[in-house]
């Protein structure tokens, strides 16, 4: 019996999970999320500080597969017999759970890292446009003495110092 299954979180984040019968305690889980933000952030996959984070997560339940299944940006087997029973297993699940808000937290770390060493054009910084959800997209804006983050889907505005 062969399990092949593709999944879509917001129509924006794509997971594929296979597994097959003739190896039962192996489960291989693509995931594709888009770049947050295009020209950015490298356009070659994960970036090393995003696949270390990875990597501290349930070390010996998951594994990265390199190089990751066509169109997406990881690939991990997942050992499900290593998997305990009860609350311990939950736990474990969760965290598993929590990869691709691991990839998209590190991709936002990185570029807001990067606004930083971003160049002006007659003393004004450009906006970057963040998209999680295609239709809900925001921006980040660094300013003089402070970063700005505009919401367009509920016009709102938040402003940090720097």
């Amino acid at each position: 019996m062969e399990i092949d299954h593709h999944l879509y979180e917001f129509g924006s984040v794509e997971y594929h999970v296979q597994s097959s019968a003739s190896d039962p305690h192996d489960t291989y889980l693509s995931i594709a999320t888009p770049l947050l933000s295009q020209g950015v952030l490298p356009s070659h996959g994960l970036s090393h500080y995003t696949i270390e984070m990875i990597k501290g997560i349930c070390s010996d339940v998951l594994e990265i597969v390199e190089p990751a299944r066509e169109g997406y940006q990881l690939t991990l087997r997942l050992d499900l017999a290593k998997i305990p029973q009860g609350k311990d297993g939950a736990k474990v699940i969760a965290q598993i759970s929590s990869v691709q808000a691991v990839i998209l937290s590190s991709q936002l770390k990185e570029m807001l890292q990067n606004v930083n060493s971003q160049d002006t054009s007659q003393g004004m910084y450009k906006p970057i446009k963040l998209v999680y959800h295609p239709r809900e997209p925001f921006f980040v804006i660094r300013q003089v003495i402070s970063m700005s983050q505009i919401n367009l889907f509920f016009g709102k505005i938040k402003t940090w110092p720097i």
